[in-house]
């Protein structure tokens, strides 16, 4: 279904997937949920991203980018990537130019977390020890936006956030503006179903994810993750038990995953009422 889905010019219906693999189209929508973590229309929105990415950064313009996908319609264009990239196409190509990020940064038992959202979410999640480094790495991936210092406004998804780290095995109903192609995506939504105090190796999650071959791939889209903790990549490590990489450092992620086992044995010998 996902490459039937890649190689269309438009989206497929449900109907058409289901009788490419036999199914009924519930079935068919339900299996592929399963197994990708997202719907059939959110994979195909996803892939048309992870193109038009490459030629919208490529070129100054729009029309441009259209031409260059599989896309026949002008107006679903920019409505579907306006949706799926966080801003218009026109936005993207000028580094978010138009969009507002207020930040702000907080300390936790890891160092500095910085916190960026705009009116959709929380966008970025950065941790390190200079506030300006952190800073500065926002602006990167945002360079035409406006980013402005928070006050107040922000003071209670930055508990949120910091809460994540401390007690992470508390829920949150934190809302998040990510966007990613449709595998890291799958990457991402894989990741979140792992608790706190678990592990998974990158291989596994690659099986997890119905790409056993992907183990590579996994690993990249972890490094590619902008949301620390909110998407928590530290809980994947080596086939052989050792930590890996991270973005944010080894010792973070070593720091991170032993407060996560003491905390989790912590509620299992005391649990709460």
């Amino acid at each position: 279904m996902c490459r039937l889905i890649e190689t269309s010019s438009r989206t497929p219906t449900l109907a058409l997937l289901g009788k490419f693999i036999g199914y009924s189209p519930f079935h068919s929508h339900r299996m592929f949920l399963e197994v990708t973590g997202v719907t059939p229309r959110a994979y195909a929105i996803s892939d048309r991203t992870a193109a038009l990415n490459t030629n919208l950064s490529a070129t100054e313009k729009v029309t441009d980018a259209i031409h260059g996908d599989r896309a026949v319609s002008a107006t679903q264009f920019y409505a579907d990537m306006s949706r799926e990239l966080g801003m218009a196409p026109a936005t993207f190509v000028k580094g978010g130019k138009g969009m507002t990020i207020h930040f702000a940064t907080a300390a936790s038992n890891i160092g500095r977390v910085l916190v960026g959202a705009t009116d959709r979410g929380v966008c970025a999640i950065l941790i390190g020890h200079d506030p300006e480094v952190l800073e500065r790495d926002l602006r990167d991936r945002f360079p035409a936006a406006a980013l402005i210092k928070a006050g107040t406004e922000l003071a209670t998804t930055i508990t949120q956030v910091v809460s994540l780290i401390h007690e992470p095995e508390t829920a949150t109903n934190l809302p998040l503006d990510i966007r990613g192609t449709a595998f890291q995506c799958r990457v991402w939504h894989a990741l979140r179903e792992i608790r706190p105090g678990e592990t998974i190796a990158y291989s596994q999650l690659a099986e997890r994810i119905g790409n056993p071959s992907a183990s590579r791939a996994v690993a990249n889209a972890c490094g590619e993750n902008p949301l620390a903790v909110a998407v928590p990549c530290h809980r994947v490590v080596r086939s052989d038990g050792t930590l890996g990489g991270y973005r944010w450092g080894v010792e973070r992620k070593k720091s991170l995953l032993d407060w996560e086992r003491r905390n989790n044995w912590a509620s299992v010998l005391n649990p709460r009422a």
